[in-house]
Formats: structure tokens, sequence, C-alpha cells
């Protein structure tokens, strides 16, 4: 008998001494993997003792690069695919900018609207800024930026018709409309209006915004919310900056029209907006005389 207890508790002891054992190592590999996630390992370092360290994911410092990079070069923005339009950063540079406002200055005149039952101009109180067209090609600034165009959009250079430059004031805007043609007068001179590009030659102080009021994006998720004049809230919107080009298109793939291409110009608050417009066509334009 006094064997079988003495055999039973060295048993039990060995048993106990294992469970311990275990039980050691396994907080000694939590302890471990604790020390690798919570300190940073940094051989070179030499913070003081407590001192916070901020740490910061490879994709944070990936956005931060792409953020910074984009501040300097041109690059292309990626707006909606309903309609489908492209912001171009940086695609005028400042001088490019006022030349063009230079050239148009002397020549402008109240803007007019297309009368989609007889297809000819007419005033509107739809429409209250004034503008002026270039000439296609008319120097060679007008040609290096008509190729910029064509080369960004992928659309020949004489399917385009002639810059139109425009300007608001303050309280001046563009109801949403559409910038191809309900009407088939216009459209005998190369078919329709396929693609816009919007460029804007200077910077607003506030509002003068390009609103598409039938994308099917939530622009309430954008940065800048907060900064929009309410018509802009109205959906898709730009804010107009010294050299960016909108580009959108007024036809879908299939080639009908794409009623999502809806735009206005908002109405300036402060400052004034001088923009650019190059409205590009299905065939080839032909200048008129």
């Amino acid at each position: 008998m006094g064997k079988m207890s003495r055999s039973y508790y060295r048993t039990r002891a060995g048993t106990l001494g294992l469970f311990l054992f275990a039980l050691m190592s396994l907080l000694l590999l939590v302890f471990l993997l604790f020390s690798l996630i919570a300190v940073p390992s940094s051989p070179d370092s030499d913070l003081p003792k407590g001192a916070k360290v901020e740490l910061k994911l490879p994709s944070q410092q990936l956005l931060h690069m792409h953020r910074g990079e984009s501040l300097s070069k041109p690059w292309v923005e990626v707006l909606s695919w309903e309609p489908r339009s492209f912001l171009y950063h940086k695609f005028l540079t400042a001088e490019e900018c006022i030349h063009l406002i230079d050239l148009a200055k002397p020549s402008m005149i109240k803007s007019a609207v297309v009368d989609s039952a007889t297809g000819k101009s007419k005033d509107s109180r739809v429409r209250t800024s004034s503008g002026t067209f270039l000439a296609r090609g008319q120097d060679k600034i007008i040609q290096g930026i008509e190729k910029r165009i064509a080369d960004f959009t992928f659309i020949p250079l004489d399917h385009g018709e002639g810059l139109q430059v425009l300007h608001y004031e303050v309280g001046q805007k563009y109801e949403p409309h559409y910038d191809y043609f309900h009407d088939t007068f216009n459209t005998k001179n190369g078919g329709q209006r396929m693609a816009t590009v919007l460029m804007y030659l200077s910077d607003v102080e506030a509002g003068g915004e390009t609103v598409f009021p039938a994308s099917q994006v939530n622009s309430s998720l954008v940065a800048d919310w907060d900064e929009l004049t309410e018509c802009a809230k109205a959906g898709l919107s730009v804010r107009p900056h010294m050299g960016d080009a909108l580009l959108f298109w007024s036809m879908k793939p299939d080639a009908t029209l794409d009623a999502s291409s809806l735009h206005g110009g908002c109405p300036v608050v402060k400052g004034n907006k001088w923009s650019a417009t190059k409205w590009l066509h299905v065939e080839k334009y032909s200048v008129p005389a």
C-alpha cells in the first residue's frame, strides 16, 4: 500500500510539472509575440526610453507620395463612368491660359444658346456669360493646345470646333443643358457632338463649379463637400482651377446619346471665371467661313 501511494504521488507530480512547463512556454510565446507587435524594429533608433513612435502603414505612405506627386505633375483623374468624365490636372500652363484670355477679351459678346426648333443661336437668360470663338489653329499656341486635346481624347484635330472662350462674373451662370444637338440643322456639319473638353483658364474664389445633376455618383463623398455651393451639391461637380481640363462624353460607347451628360455652370459667388470649350464631333467638322 505504501509503494502504491509513493508511485501515485510521483505520477501526479510529473503530470503537474509537465502542465506547468507547458503553461510557462505558452506565456513566454505570448510575451514574445506581444513584444514583436508592440515594439517596432528599429536597430538604429536613438529615441529616448518611453518616447512615442508613430507607425505608418505602407499604403498610407504610398497615398501620401501620390498626393504629393499630383501637386507638381500633370495627371488624369477618373471622375465618373455615368457620364464618362475625366479631369486632366495641369493640362494648360498659366501662360497658355493668359494667352487665350488676352486673345478673347477684345471680341467678347453676350453668350447665346441653340434654339432646338431652328438650330440657330438665340439670346437666353439660361446662359448669362459673355464669350467669343477663336479660329481653329489660329496661332502656334492654339495649335499646340488643339494637338494636346486630340492626343487626350483620341479624336482627330479636324473633328473639333474652334475654341470658345467664356467669361463669368459674379452671379453669372449656365443652367443645366446638353452639349449634343436636338435638331438636324447643326448635325449637318460634322454630325453629332460626341465629347466636350472644358478648360479652366482661371481660379475662382467661390462658386463657378461645373455640375452634373444626372450623374450616377455619390458626390457627397468628395473631400471638399463643405466648400461647394448648394448648386454644386446637386450632383457630381468640378471646381474650376487654372490649367485643369474636364473631358466628358455626350455619347455612350454604343453611339447613343448619354442623358447623364446633363451639366451646368453654377453661379460665380466671388471672383471671375474664365474657361475655354472645345466641342468634338463624330465626323470631320468644316470651320464656317
